[in-house]
């Protein structure tokens, strides 16, 4: 079962998104839980993480999409955030709150199905896609991938900062870059592998990366940009 939320303060759209669902449930041959808010303060009032998926519209009376979307990722990391908007550059904000994608209104159920596609690929392979690591002092370690930030290289160990802290492993960079390479990681340098899922955003020269700045080398600039905007759905200018 798939558990969406729809936030939404007119409600023709939210009975356009309601449609959408069941004809997606349908082609798709999933079950869809829908549950719909009308403003953002309703949905962030006792927030629970119980959401795989939620479509959040930007402009709204109370509490706009962006502002309930940075309540909401102060308890839940994990659940995928759709802007659903009038303007582009409101959503291309969407970065900072890890949003996945935006749906531009009008809605099309084209568009609209794209984007979802791509929600509940993200959303299934963030539960089953998980790796083993050697530990430096012996024994393994299972991670879930989309828990781990980045990976540094500090001379023979290897350190993986995670969402459960920090794990000291043994291996190289090469075989971690291959193992990892479909599953949106970059290698911005010699010492860093970055999961482009949790990039917050750029400055002159490092990603931003959960808070820390981690150095993208002069060389690797434009591939790491381009694939960051790859993963993010959108141009980065």
């Amino acid at each position: 079962m798939i558990r969406i939320a729809i936030v939404e303060d007119e409600i023709i759209y939210q009975e356009q998104l309601i449609e959408y669902l069941h004809r997606f449930e349908k082609e798709r041959g999933e079950t869809i839980e829908i549950k719909a808010f009308s403003d953002g303060d309703e949905i962030v009032e006792n927030y629970k993480a119980e959401f795989d998926i939620i479509l959040m519209d930007v402009q709204m009376r109370f509490m706009d999409g962006m502002s309930a979307a940075e309540e909401i990722r102060k308890s839940d990391p994990v659940v995928v955030i759709i802007f659903i908007t009038n303007a582009a550059q409101y959503a291309i904000k969407g970065y900072a709150v890890d949003a996945l994608d935006y749906v531009l209104k009008p809605i099309s159920y084209f568009q609209f199905s794209e984007r979802l596609n791509r929600a509940v690929d993200r959303m299934k392979k963030r539960e089953t896609n998980f790796i083993t690591i050697r530990l430096k002092g012996g024994g393994v370690q299972r991670l879930q991938v989309s828990d781990i930030y980045y990976i540094e290289s500090q001379g023979h160990k290897l350190v993986f900062s995670t969402k459960e802290g920090e794990f000291v492993g043994t291996g190289t960079m090469k075989e971690l870059e291959k193992e990892l390479s479909s599953d949106h990681f970059f290698r911005s340098n010699k010492g860093y592998l970055i999961n482009l899922e949790h990039v917050e955003g750029m400055n002159e020269s490092c990603a931003v990366v959960r808070g820390e700045n981690l150095l993208v080398s002069r060389n690797k600039r434009k591939p790491f940009m381009e694939a960051l905007s790859n993963y993010w759905g959108e141009v980065i200018k």
